[in-house]
């Protein structure tokens, strides 16, 4: 899919998916604005891009930064989300709900905002792609809190997509992709989960960034395309519990 002369924004850029996608993008034809928090993350990221790309650093959690950053972008084709904060895993029982609440807010709220602050500047024919995650749509124990996050994130898109057309509202639903994000477990454990997965999904492999970012810029390059969430699991929300 081409996105020769397009402009994109990947927030959360700078490393994983969002930086996947932004190497995509480009590969696409698009010039793309990486943004990020970590200064020193975003240098090494802009530096392997290349000349259409630069970055910005900018903490999604602000509002007033984030409307002052699309006000210098301009307009723009495509705008990514791909912001992730992680917390709110745990047994139901004992999820403390101050740790759902900062789950919510590094994640829902910061995709929420970023695409509303973004408005103003796509044009007509352009699109958002959220990035959520398949704990959603699945029956796994210990994910409810990560559920009603990427759940509530999953359920504005097709609401969205009507409301906002003809700019094009989508989503990716990742599966276990490895990627930073599993950094923050012990590595005892991340090779455990990804045997199971493994062993548990049609493909017999978790996935690479690199396909979720191939799905992203299929969602931002296809304009016939709009209102939908697209699984990237490897088949695992179909996949037998046991």
């Amino acid at each position: 899919m081409k996105l020769t002369g397009q402009r994109l924004v990947v927030m959360g850029g700078t490393s994983g998916i969002g930086l996947a996608t932004a190497h995509a993008a480009i590969e696409a034809g698009a010039h793309v604005i990486v943004a990020g928090r970590h200064r020193d993350k975003l240098a090494r990221a802009v530096d392997g891009l290349g000349d259409t790309a630069r970055g910005e650093s900018i903490d999604a959690c602000d509002r007033d930064a984030l409307d002052a950053f699309f006000a210098r972008t301009g307009q723009i084709d495509h705008l990514v989300i791909a912001a992730s904060g992680g917390v709110g895993g745990g047994s139901f029982a004992t999820l403390a709900r101050d740790e759902l609440a900062r789950g919510f807010d590094a994640k829902f709220w910061v995709q929420w905002q970023c695409a509303q602050a973004a408005l103003p500047c796509l044009r007509e024919q352009g699109s958002i792609t959220f990035v959520t995650a398949n704990s959603a749509r699945m029956g796994n124990p210990g994910t409810s809190g990560l559920a009603a996050i990427n759940g509530s994130l999953a359920a504005m898109v097709l609401p969205l997509a009507h409301e906002l057309g003809p700019v094009r509202v989508n989503a990716v639903s990742p599966g276990v992709i490895d990627t930073p994000w599993w950094d923050r477990h012990p590595e005892a454990l991340k090779q455990r989960i990804f045997e199971q997965i493994t062993a548990s999904v049609p493909v017999r492999r978790v996935g690479r960034a690199e396909e979720v970012a191939d799905a992203i810029v299929f969602l931002a390059g296809n304009g016939y395309v709009t209102g939908v969430i697209l699984d990237v699991d490897g088949g695992m929300r179909g996949a037998s519990p046991g």
